[in-house]
């Protein structure tokens, strides 16, 4: 298993999990150079949170 502190390893996760844009109007994931959601069409997007799911201590 690869070592989680490897650099590689968090650019991979980076590309694959974090680089995403998300849709306020109704939640979708969309991929990093979209204008509009997939969804709804809406513009209004924003970038996914990259501490979202990291516990503190």
């Amino acid at each position: 298993m690869a070592n989680p502190r490897d650099p590689e390893v968090a650019k991979i996760v980076y590309q694959r999990v974090l680089n995403k844009l998300v849709c306020r109007k109704c939640g979708a994931l969309n991929p990093p150079g979209a204008k509009k959601c997939r969804r709804c069409k809406s513009k209004n997007l924003r970038p996914k949170r990259l501490l979202a799911g990291i516990k503190k201590g």
